[in-house]
């Protein structure tokens, strides 16, 4: 006896949770803001950065040519 295969129906259900969307979206809020105090420090300052370059001496002595 051949029995003939079970055909099943796939349902798809879409609860609409907006679980992800609020994740998103505070996400987003998070890199604005790091990004804000990352790149301009929250204290409208010059922007300018100091930098310690140490002198650098050569002794050339001519060789008469």
């Amino acid at each position: 006896m051949i029995m003939a295969p079970v055909e099943r129906e796939t349902v798809v259900v879409n609860r609409g949770g907006g679980g992800g969307a609020i994740i998103a979206i505070v996400l987003a809020l998070l890199i604005i803001v790091g990004g804000y105090f990352l790149f301009f420090n929250g204290n409208g300052g010059s922007g300018s950065v100091d930098v310690d370059v140490p002198a650098v001496n050569v002794d050339v002595v001519p060789d008469g040519q």
